[in-house]
């Protein structure tokens, strides 16, 4: 959805009769939208930019394309500048052009790494081009009528538009220009500019336009693991956007320096859940597959590495060696690999060793050394806020004095966007703040435009019902629960029903590596359709993702004059609850509900077995 909607003449107007008034209306609509306020930088670039932009669309005639400012992309929070809506001149198709407004006098290339760029005050970023073809390719994939596969597919182009850049300063950024999916365009290219306008859009009406793209049903986002096996086996499936291409950049760029100079790099890649770190991790593992670099995927999750290598090995079973453990690495020599990507950093422990572990080889090492020892580049993507164990130490500190430690530079990047919860930065904070992990206490929570629906149930059974209903209109559903209940071996061909509330009994999911009867294994449990009868802990949940998202939250934790407390007795989870001081169980558990909270892309759905925190539920959403 847009923030604003206006014809190409209107927006001249507006812009020529008072453009303060113009980035005012822009910054209402903006808070409205996201709840804070935009930035000083921001609306002096659409008080600046704007107006060009009118200029340009008017120079050429076409006064009545539609113009829509600061267009969220589909499941994501990042917005493209500007998308001009309208008929193209040759096929009569719907014709869309992405425009990236770039207000930069200046920009440096980055060595061995053609895709970034580094301007002034701005650091190291993403070619313009780069960042606009990418955009269009993500909206090709996510609306429907944009889909290339389609015949009948309406047109799509991209430009970036450096209208402050002299054509000296951009001859470098202009050799990256490939197609019309990305041109780029300066100050002294403003006539091609236009040219290029006018090639792609008529001078009919394009509210017609505007309003199909807006009206177009979008598919769901790409499951990571249904196309994990493409993904490391034949073609990037991806499209990384933004801090995540940039990632994704640095790493392939410090690994080749780090072989030809025979050095060494920490890559810290940091960001909340559905930022696209498992994307990264992914798309760095086939990348870096395919130019011949010894690397492997690492995780401390075990349903995330089993279901990785089954699906991603399923018809070439070598490719399973390529997804390790954590502790699979206290043996290992020195930079026995160029790239160990450590996806779900967080759940680093304090060491590798294990009541498994054999004598010669309880070093009582630090785990997080061995992972930066065994690469030439140790990639770790991580969320401080998913840590849900005692002894899980996964933490930008602690992987930076490591690092330290061995004489290791680092380099971090932070990804600021949001994939899950239907892209909603907003529902992240929401959450956060309900959890007392930000500050500022529970708040209500009020959907956006394209809002991600969060929604309270009166009880387990209504909350079942839900989600069922969502399951049987197509979507992916599932119910998951704080650790609060036992959780039984299965008895003869079935499990047994753990989580009791009132009259509505559940069972956990499977616990190990099999079937039982027709519940899926526990690595399987948030993909196989069977999964759906099951209630999922966070050791199964944490990981996957799904449209449709169920928590229960049970008497672990619970609302009390104001403020959350922890009951450890009430806890069925007895390694935490045993091993954590109560200060640490607060934490934790806290942690738990975040992750349950943050699986849904679509929405999620509200339970507590405690009357008062159902209260306070009742108040927030």
């Amino acid at each position: 959805m847009p923030l604003y909607r206006v014809t190409a003449s209107s927006l001249a107007a507006e812009a020529s009769q008072d453009s303060d008034a113009l980035v005012h209306r822009l910054s209402e609509a903006f808070a409205f939208a996201y709840g804070y306020s935009t930035t000083d930088g921001e609306r002096r670039a659409w008080a600046r930019s704007l107006p060009v932009l009118a200029s340009d669309l008017l120079a050429v005639g076409l006064d009545k394309v539609e113009v829509l400012i600061e267009y969220r992309l589909p499941q994501s929070s990042k917005r493209a500048d500007v998308v001009l809506c309208g008929t193209h001149p040759r096929s009569g198709k719907p014709s869309y052009v992405v425009v990236e407004l770039k207000q930069w006098t200046h920009a440096e290339p980055v060595v061995d790494a053609d895709d970034l760029c580094l301007v002034p005050g701005l650091g190291t970023v993403l070619h313009p081009v780069e960042q606009v073809s990418r955009y269009g390719q993500y909206l090709r994939d996510f609306v429907s009528v944009l889909d290339d596969l389609d015949e009948g597919a309406a047109e799509l182009a991209g430009a970036a538009y450096l209208h402050n850049m002299t054509a000296s300063d951009a001859d470098w950024l202009a050799d990256r220009v490939a197609d019309d999916g990305g041109r780029l365009f300066t100050a002294t290219s403003r006539d091609g500019f236009q040219r290029f306008l006018a090639s792609r859009l008529s001078a009919s009406s394009g509210a017609l336009a505007a309003d199909t793209l807006l009206r177009s049903r979008v598919s769901p986002s790409k499951k990571l693991m249904d196309l994990a096996a493409d993904e490391v086996r034949d073609r990037e499936q991806f499209v990384l956007l933004d801090e995540q291409q940039v990632a994704c950049s640095l790493v392939t760029r410090s690994v080749h320096r780090a072989r030809e100079a025979n050095t060494k790099q920490v890559v810290i890649i940091t960001g909340g859940p559905g930022s696209g770190k498992s994307v990264i991790a992914l798309s760095l593992l086939g990348e870096l597959s395919r130019l011949h670099y010894p690397v492997v995927h690492a995780t401390g999750s075990r349903a995330f590495t089993l279901t990785l290598r089954k699906i991603a090995g399923d018809r070439a079973p070598r490719v399973k060696a390529l997804f390790k453990y954590f502790n699979d690495f206290a043996a290992a020599r020195k930079n026995e690999l160029d790239v160990v990507i450590c996806d779900e950093a967080h759940r680093i422990r304090e060491t590798s060793a294990s009541r498994f572990t054999r004598a010669e080889l309880r070093t009582g090492r630090p785990q997080v050394e061995e992972l930066i020892d065994v690469a030439r580049v140790p990639v770790f993507l991580l969320d401080e806020h998913q840590a849900v164990r005692p002894g899980e130490i996964g933490t930008v500190q602690a992987i930076e004095a490591a690092a330290d430690r061995l004489g290791v530079d680092t380099v971090r990047v932070d990804l600021d966007g949001q994939f899950r919860a239907g892209g909603s930065a907003a529902y992240d904070t929401w959450v956060r703040r309900l959890l007392g992990l930000e500050a500022g206490g529970p708040v209500q929570w009020e959907p956006e435009e394209e809002p991600y629906q969060l929604m309270l149930a009166e009880s387990p059974s209504e909350l079942e019902q839900q989600l069922r209903k969502h399951l049987e209109q197509g979507h992916g559903a599932r119910m998951t629960a704080g650790f609060c209940w036992e959780w039984s071996d299965p008895v003869g061909d079935g499990l047994v029903l753990d989580v009791q509330i009132g009259d509505w009994h559940r069972p956990w999911n499977v616990r190990g590596e099999r079937r039982v009867g027709d519940a899926p294994p526990s690595q399987l449990w948030a993909t196989d359709p069977h999964g759906f009868d099951q209630v999922g802990c966070v050791y199964t949940a944490q990981g996957f993702e799904y449209d449709w998202n169920g928590v229960i939250f049970g008497d672990d934790l619970v609302w009390r004059d104001g403020t959350w407390v922890s009951r450890p007795d009430r806890s069925a989870d007895k390694q935490v609850a045993r091993r954590a001081s109560p200060e640490e169980f607060h934490r934790l558990v806290r942690h738990v509900y975040k992750v349950l909270l943050t699986r849904g892309m679509v929405g999620t759905v509200l339970y507590s077995t405690d009357p008062e925190t159902q209260d306070l539920f009742r108040t927030v959403v």
